[in-house]
This record gives structure tokens, sequence and C-alpha cells, in this order.
């Protein structure tokens, strides 16, 4: 979920994790962000996550689990081949530097070169979980190393430091009927990234 151009083009998990505690909390995002941290502290660091949601019905808590098959498997391990089981064929996709792309090729295309030069990124925690109708909001930790060359997009490569990272991000997706993401907003923490492998 991490690609060159967001990485270094902002965006920030505060930001989703502010709009999850204030969709739970229907409360002000200054005080919900205040909530968040009490709960649950540094994610990234402590891998504490809150219990599922009560009260989901059986569309929300389908959407939390396919998403979790998402970030776990699907993402993790690469099986582009089942992006489709989440994804809507022309899903648009919000980065966290602002840009967004349609179409799920396109976004396959994206989420492979995260592991070009972090061959062994993974997703394997869900800190959050909110489902409200047809939207539904996680937290998660990206975790993986600086390993091989990454492209800096423009026809040129960073050389690997050897520095590994985690980082909290957020997504944000809204399903549609057929049980599929149409739209999916992508937020994490850039600053803490950028440190962390040696480029800010």
């Amino acid at each position: 979920m991490i690609n060159r151009r967001s990485v270094l083009g902002g965006g920030a998990a505060a930001f989703g994790a502010v709009a999850l505690a204030t969709v739970a909390a229907g409360g002000d995002p200054a005080e919900a962000a205040t909530r968040y941290q009490e709960l649950i502290g540094d994610p990234a660091t402590t891998g504490e996550e809150l219990p599922w949601p009560t009260g989901l019905t059986r569309q929300e808590f389908r959407n939390l689990k396919t998403f979790d098959e998402l970030d776990f498997v699907v993402y993790t391990r690469q099986q582009w081949h089942r992006l489709g089981e989440s994804h809507a064929k022309n899903i648009r996709v919000h980065w966290a530097d602002g840009h967004y792309t349609d179409g799920i090729e396109q976004h396959i295309e994206d989420l492979k070169g995260q592991f070009a030069w972090a061959p062994d990124t993974r997703i394997d925690k869900h800190p959050i979980r909110i489902a409200k109708g047809t939207l539904t909001s996680v937290t998660g930790v990206i975790r993986g190393t600086f390993s091989k060359p990454m492209p800096d997009g423009q026809g040129g490569h960073i050389p690997p430091t050897g520095k590994s990272f985690a980082v909290n991000m957020a997504t944000i997706g809204i399903w549609n009927r057929r049980g599929v993401m149409s739209e999916e907003f992508l937020f994490m923490d850039s600053g803490t990234f950028n440190r962390q492998i040696g480029l800010g």
C-alpha cells in the first residue's frame, strides 16, 4: 500500500485514526484522537489491538472479514489474482499524497511496486476495525525492510539502507452491493516511515 510517490508526498495515519475514532464516538476530532492514543498507544510499537466492534450487521462483519483477508493474506502474500475479492474492477483508490488511480489493474501495479524494494512487506494487524453500513475503516501496521533499490520516480533508484519499518496506516473503504470496495482511501504516517528507512 506504499509507493514512492505516496511515501514521500505526505499523508498521515493520524488522520485516519482521528476519522475512525470520530466515526465511532461521534465527538470532537481532537478529543477522539486523544482517546485513541489513551486506548491503544502506538500500535506499531505495542502491537495491541482493540476488540472487534459489537452489534455489526452481517454485511458489516463480512466486509471487515474480507478486509482482514485482503491485508493479511492477499496483500502480504502478493496474491494479486485475488484482489477482485475485495476491490471492484473500476475501483478508485485515493493515495496518502492526494493523487488517485482508477481501476484494479493500476492498483495492482502500484501495490507490486512496494515489494520491488521491500519484498518482505506485510500487514498482520488491524488494531482498530469499524464498520457502518457500506463504510469500513481499519488501522493497520505495515512492516518491512528497505532491502532493494527503490525507484525514485525519475528513472533512477535510491540505494537500499537495509533499515526496517513499522508504520501506522489507515484505510477507509466504501463497499458496493456486490460486496467489494468501489472506493478506497489510504493514509499512513509518512514522516515516521521516511525516518525509519533513513530517507528523512
